[in-house]
């Protein structure tokens, strides 16, 4: 069994020094909150994480979740650990104390969720879903419904799903046959819902499922659909439960990776008696959804970073300890001693590389959450709209641009740890397998390209994408004569200037008509855009980092090079700053440059991608 490893130094920092989330709690939602509050939710959250959860993630991949005789099981070594998350009210941890919520920070969720993801990303998924639902329903829902499932869905008492994709729909929602015919004060349901997340297993007493349908006179595509509350098993008056509510399982999913979900077909109705209730107003139901969707498609990114720094972790660790090969520069004399993997310069860049990207896709997602809890509670009007701007902005990015390099980062593990990388005796093939779901459901890695280039551009009247644009100017212009960091922030300042340019013409294009050839080059626009965006994550974590290393050197009496490496070597504190300066560092020289070759292609204006004949 592999232990969870994780940088939670990294994630400390995130959270004091970089957001400073503690200014949150001069707000009144927050304001019981403090520094010792949040460092205790850290420590038991990663207790549990590594006690509980670990050891389910090898179990959950050999035996995987079971389909006999039309019931879902899960491995009867998921049990305990589901009470004792739901026990400790993990499920909501950032819901409203009024549905049984523990009402903390967002981010500060996000920061335990890395753990939890990290640890188990299979056992994960349930009560993930039992809170994005039961979110939703919270939001949208009636009070009788909200006074019947909320609070039991935040408990993990009943859990929940995501009833979008079926097999003539897939990713295009307006295109669902499900139907809901009123009868009374409920509908009928009946159709069928394919890829559903832990759509049916006996970890929970009941399964809350939000279901995308029509109503018979609904009008076509995603403006006539509808969202409804379906149960499992029936709930009575009282919130007790009553008689199976005509909703099976027809199968799970045989899968590359995550075994330990189960991914359902479910099929409503088939015998005409499943009761479904309106959630909201008729043919809103994917506005409703796109509450759940976002918050999904963030916390997949989680799922991508996390397992990605997992990965990362494990293969940092086997680096220091195998012994292979002799150093590059004595290569000629055999009596030469045999050295660490980690001292060979192909190792050392596959691990920045993951260095790098984990840390940046870890602001980047704390950064977005942060903003979410900011646009909640701060009491400025203009700041509370820019804050949800950069949320709605950069939630493509955060899934896409984290799924994708969070599978990159596991399959460089594999690649440092060699032929064992490939084999189950350490956990980084795992890893990479559970981990690559992640660029595909939630809404596809290209489908997040179209969101930010034909939406999230455009919002506003184009105000989201021009807030970022002159933030991103302010703060290069602040540090442009940085003592140590300015020639890194004139490589930044190139990127974004490349970023801007690709963006006008991609703009022009629309508006004359071509939006086709901006569109053929949507998933390369992302990642130039989440390039820019990180490289400026990671160079404010690197103002800081310099200003904190240089105290520490001062106190010590470190005053050349020298004496600043050897001390790195030695102090935890000079160790870690000096290494966020060289993820900054790597990420800036050896994968920003990627935006001027990506501007490059698309500025061709070659049209194979349109044209070519496949």
């Amino acid at each position: 069994m592999a232990e969870y490893l994780v940088n939670r130094r990294d994630i400390e920092f995130i959270l004091y020094e970089h957001l400073d989330v503690e200014q949150l709690c001069r707000y009144e939602k927050y304001s019981e909150f403090n520094r010792e509050v949040f460092d205790m939710v850290l420590e038991q959250g990663l207790k549990l994480a590594k006690e509980e959860l670990a050891p389910l993630n090898e179990i959950a991949d050999r035996e995987g979740a079971k389909f006999e005789n039309g019931t879902v099981t899960f491995p009867k070594e998921f049990h305990e650990p589901y009470r004792k998350f739901c026990e400790g009210g993990w499920i909501g941890v950032a819901s409203s104390p009024e549905w049984g919520g523990q009402g903390l920070p967002r981010v500060i969720a996000m920061a335990t969720g890395e753990f939890f993801t990290g640890a188990c990303l299979a056992f994960m998924m349930t009560p993930s879903l039992a809170h994005g639902a039961g979110h939703m329903f919270e939001t949208f829902a009636s009070e009788e419904l909200k006074n019947l499932f909320v609070e039991k869905m935040y408990a993990g008492q009943w859990a929940g799903t995501m009833c979008l994709t079926e097999p003539q729909a897939g990713s295009n929602v307006g295109d669902v046959k499900t139907m809901a015919v009123k009868e009374g004060d409920v509908y009928k349901i009946t159709g069928t819902k394919i890829f559903i997340s832990s759509g049916d297993h006996d970890l929970a007493e009941n399964i809350i499922h939000p279901v995308l349908a029509r109503t018979p006179d609904a009008p076509p595509g995603i403006k006539g659909i509808s969202l409804f509350l379906v149960p499992k098993i029936r709930v009575n008056p009282d919130g007790t439960l009553g008689e199976p509510n005509d909703v099976h399982c027809g199968n799970i999913e045989e899968k590359m990776g995550l075994h330990g979900s189960s991914t359902c077909t479910l099929n409503f109705g088939d015998e005409g008696n499943c009761i479904g209730y309106l959630v909201g107003e008729e043919n809103k139901g994917i506005v409703y959804m796109f509450q759940m969707m976002n918050e999904a498609r963030i916390n997949v990114g989680l799922q991508g970073s996390a397992l990605g720094a997992a990965a990362y972790e494990h293969a940092l660790q086997y680096a220091k300890e195998r012994i292979q090969g002799v150093d590059v520069r004595n290569m000629k004399d055999p009596n030469a001693p045999r050295v660490p993997i980690i001292d060979h310069p192909d190792v050392r860049r596959m691990l920045l590389f993951g260095k790098s990207i984990t840390e940046a896709t870890r602001a980047l997602l704390m950064k977005t959450i942060y903003y979410e809890d900011l646009a909640e509670v701060s009491e400025d009007e203009a700041e509370r709209e820019k804050a949800a701007g950069y949320v709605d902005l950069f939630t493509p990015l955060c899934k896409a641009y984290s799924s994708d390099m969070g599978f990159e980062v596991c399959v460089q593990a594999m690649q440092i740890l060699g032929g064992y990388g490939y084999c189950q005796e350490y956990p980084v093939e795992q890893y990479a397998r559970d981990s690559k779901i992640a660029s595909i459901y939630e809404g596809t890695n290209g489908i997040q390209a179209l969101d930010l280039l034909g939406r999230k551009l455009a919002m506003k009247g184009g105000a989201l994408y021009m807030n970022f644009l002159n933030d991103l100017n302010a703060f290069i212009e602040e540090n442009r004569s940085h003592e140590s960091l300015a020639s890194y922030i004139e490589k930044l300042a190139a990127a974004k200037d490349l970023l801007a340019d690709i963006t006008n013409d991609f703009m022009t294009k629309s508006m004359s008509g071509d939006a086709i050839y901006s569109i053929a080059h949507a998933t390369p626009y992302l990642s130039s855009f989440s390039e820019v965006v990180c490289a400026w994550l990671l160079m404010e974590q690197a103002l800081i980092a310099q200003k904190r290393l240089d105290e520490i050197c001062a106190e010590k009496g470190a005053d050349d090079p020298e004496a600043r490496k050897a001390l790195a070597g030695e102090n935890d504190e000079a160790k870690f700053y000096a290494g966020k300066l060289d993820s900054m560092k790597f990420y800036v020289t050896q994968i920003l440059p990627n935006v001027q070759a990506r501007v490059a292609s698309a500025k061709t204006e070659d049209r194979t991608i349109l044209d070519a004949v496949l």
